[in-house]
């Protein structure tokens, strides 16, 4: 019985990881504020910046163990670092964007549908992908068919495989959620970089990399046990989702 429920709390996660932004896409067409190349612009700079750069230097950078530095057991060192590369990468990547591959396009549904699609690669790439890879494992370890998989893997790799696999399905579910909350704030983020090249400002791209690294600051103390209590950190996304709708609302005069 465990297995199928877990199975339905995978199910949902992915469903809400693909059909979130699949909704948006018809939403944004209906209204008539969906750029395709902003959206694809927005996703491949996600694709780039956030899963190419940013991955090649936590290699780098971050103990094979993925809770400390190479170099130092400093948390707070693991944190810092973690929030600010977040920041970094995606937020310049944003403006790399907006700056030099959507110079024609940079209305308010430019900046709407560039937030659109890098939040929706990444709840494909991170909450889609993730449900599938878990259903999967979770299959062949029902099939007693996981041991062989596991025996070419690192062992903490197929610790963390069982300890996922074995989460109690809400935490699936919350995940799914989670990536609609991030959709929300990559909007606005993307809104705010946007204000900042219109304006010619590079001091909002600054404000959008520390407002990034003040988000991520909560996961990551959660990724190192520092903060045990999940509710408490989906909670604290949720109110920042709201800020964040709240704000691409408030900013839509700005930019038409």
């Amino acid at each position: 019985m465990k297995g199928e429920i877990d199975l339905v709390g995978m199910s949902i996660q992915l469903f809400l990881s693909l059909i979130v932004p699949f909704a948006l896409i018809i939403y944004g067409r209906k209204k008539g504020w969906l750029s395709w190349k902003a959206f694809g612009v927005g996703a491949f700079i996600f694709v780039l910046f956030s899963q190419v750069l940013e991955k090649g230097m936590h290699i780098l950078v971050i103990d094979p163990s993925g809770t400390s530095l190479k170099g130092t057991s400093s948390v707070w060192a693991f944190v810092a670092y973690g929030t600010l590369a977040a920041g970094v990468f995606e937020e310049i990547g944003r403006y790399i964007g907006f700056r030099f591959m959507l110079k024609n396009n940079r209305s308010y549904g430019d900046g709407l549908s560039f937030g659109l699609g890098h939040g929706g690669m990444e709840a494909v790439l991170i909450g889609a992908f993730s449900a599938v890879n878990m259903m999967v494992m979770s299959h062949l370890i029902r099939t007693g068919d996981f041991d062989r998989v596991a025996s070419s893997l690192p062992a903490a790799q197929v610790d963390m495989i069982q300890m996922m696999v074995n989460q109690p399905d809400w935490m699936y579910i919350l995940g799914g959620i989670e990536r609609t909350f991030a959709m929300v704030i990559h909007v606005a983020l993307s809104l705010l970089v946007l204000y900042g090249v219109r304006k010619g400002q590079f001091r909002y791209v600054v404000y959008a990399v520390a407002i990034h690294a003040l988000i991520d600051v909560v996961p990551a103390l959660y990724q190192v046990k520092m903060m045990t209590n999940i509710w408490i950190v989906e909670i604290i996304f949720a109110l920042i989702a709201i800020v964040s709708f709240v704000f691409i609302r408030r900013i839509s005069e700005k930019l038409h």
